[in-house]
């Protein structure tokens, strides 16, 4: 795929500021269309779509198929017909941090019964007939990952375990028989789940269809590992290192690092990458099939981890204690581009990188990330600085993982601060545009910026603090934030730095 020059904004769909106490995929996210539309952007970054678990962390999903169904629109809904308006009148909540205890306490009864309404409506109701035959096919064409998934999402609710391991035996073991007395009780919940998995596609599509007219281009996430509590690794366990309880043996994890003097120790559990090599990684090649047809284009999160990962006894409290553990690598993505053809992937090879990983995303061409926030420590760090950067690279000024670059700043050193200066120029206390000048005018094919930055917000609107366990993920954008003042300052920038291309008119030379 062709990189082409260009620049966008990270902005996950739950910092939207929309109706039922969460962004969505309803109006508001098409405001935000026409604003990177206006501002002659061509990029939309977002974070993993799956449905969360505890801690609401996007990179903890419940599945790495499923879409989160507080995601889901009530407004489009009651478009559909698929719920009175004036179920949703009562809400609130445009603006605001997230608060996602009571959106699942206000939300997710409503989205029932919706998905309720038109189970029940769709099959004998002409002005939803067309939805009804959509509906049937995306359940055929989806049959890989949905049924379990819809089985799962009901068993959780209804065992409200946290996890699938405390489940009875012959449904933690997945028992033939018990799967099916399940899927009999619960028949109609397990065909709310799927109208939801539909609704929630139908949505996205509807949103990216929206965003490709405008040149405007996904970019999406795919985080390596998937959580332990999650229907794939109930659904399969042969795939992961578990033992003979169906617990981790060892987990994922980085070593101590920038973030954490004791690493961080995820939890996720790690694969039996040599059952999936010997299954020509089936289980991979399904998971970035359905990722290329949700995204145009795929980040990996933690691209290292695909040549070692970092690898944790489960017994232990820290990351402290782990050992690198070789991955497929070249094996994997050769598998991978045999069966899917050419992939659109980024590499997020952030951390301690070693001269094997750069080996491995060299050749297979990938592009690389760099942000400007980690280039001002000492000279090891200035290959985030934008005159280190080549072509094959996607520049940030910070990450959903970062502080605010007005937060980094606030917090800097006297050091720190002057080699900001030293290398932008005087800034006051205003540093943030001057640096994403700074890595759009940089050689990078692609420059991203978080919308945080955008609005010069301070450390008050940071996304996630690696290692923290709690209130990450809550910020959520004003509602007046997409002015036209900001479009044309950015739409300016995008021009003067050879920026504004759409990838639509590119592709038509």
């Amino acid at each position: 795929m062709a990189f082409y020059r260009s620049s966008g904004v990270l902005l996950h769909v739950t910092s939207l500021p929309s109706y039922g106490g969460i962004g969505d995929l309803g109006p508001a996210a098409h405001e935000f269309v026409a604003f990177l539309a206006s501002a002659r952007q061509h990029v939309w970054q977002v974070l993993p779509l799956g449905p969360t678990g505890f801690g609401n962390s996007p990179y903890a999903a419940t599945s790495a198929f499923a879409g989160n169904p507080l995601l889901i629109s009530l407004e489009l809904l009651s478009d559909w017909g698929w719920l009175d308006g004036s179920r949703i009148a009562s809400l609130n909540g445009r603006s605001g941090s997230v608060d996602f205890h009571r959106v699942e306490e206000r939300k997710l009864p409503l989205l029932f019964e919706a998905a309720g309404n038109f189970l029940d409506r769709a099959p004998g109701d002409p002005s939803l007939a067309a939805q009804w035959e959509q509906f049937e096919e995306f359940c055929r064409a989806e049959a890989v990952w949905l049924a379990d998934y819809a089985l799962y999402a009901v068993l959780r609710r209804q065992f409200n375990t946290g996890a699938w391991t405390e489940w009875p035996e012959p449904l933690r073991r997945r028992q033939p028989d018990a799967l099916a007395q399940a899927a009999t009780q619960h028949s109609r919940a397990i065909a709310q789940e799927k109208a939801l998995q539909f609704a929630f596609s139908l949505q996205w599509h509807q949103l990216r269809k929206a965003a490709a007219q405008q040149g405007i281009r996904i970019l999406g996430d795919v985080a390596i590992f998937v959580n332990m509590d999650s229907a794939d690794v109930w659904c399969h366990p042969e795939i992961f290192d578990l033992d003979e309880n169906l617990k981790p043996r060892r987990v994922a994890g980085v070593p101590p690092d920038y973030f954490s003097p004791t690493g961080q120790r995820w939890g996720n559990p790690l694969y039996r990458w040599d059952v999936l090599a010997e299954r020509g990684f089936d289980w991979w090649i399904d998971r970035i099939r359905h990722a290329c047809s949700l995204y145009d284009i795929v980040r990996l999160d933690h691209f290292r981890g695909f040549e070692a990962c970092w690898s944790i006894p489960a017994a232990e409290e820290t990351a402290v204690n782990g050992e690198w553990v070789k991955a497929p690598g070249l094996a994997l993505f050769r598998a991978l581009e045999a069966a899917l053809g050419p992939l659109p992937l980024v590499a997020e090879d952030l951390g301690v990188i070693t001269p094997e990983v750069d080996a491995l995303r060299h050749e297979l061409g990938l592009p690389g990330m760099k942000v400007v926030q980690f280039g001002f420590g000492d000279k090891g760090a200035h290959i985030h600085l934008p005159h280190r950067y080549t072509p094959d690279t996607v520049a940030y000024t910070g990450t959903h993982d970062n502080n605010t670059t007005l937060g980094w700043w606030q917090a800097a050193g006297k050091a720190e601060r002057a080699a900001i200066e030293a290398y932008v120029g005087p800034v006051g206390k205003q540093p943030v545009w001057p640096l994403i000048w700074a890595i759009e005018a940089s050689v990078a094919q692609m420059a991203v910026v978080p919308a945080q930055d955008l609005l010069e917000l301070g450390a008050e609107a940071r996304m996630n603090t690696p290692a923290l366990a709690a209130g990450n993920w809550s910020w959520r954008a004003p509602e007046t934030s997409w002015t036209p003042e900001l479009a044309a300052r950015l739409a300016a920038l995008s021009e003067a730095t050879d920026r504004d291309n759409d990838p639509l008119a590119e592709a038509k030379k």
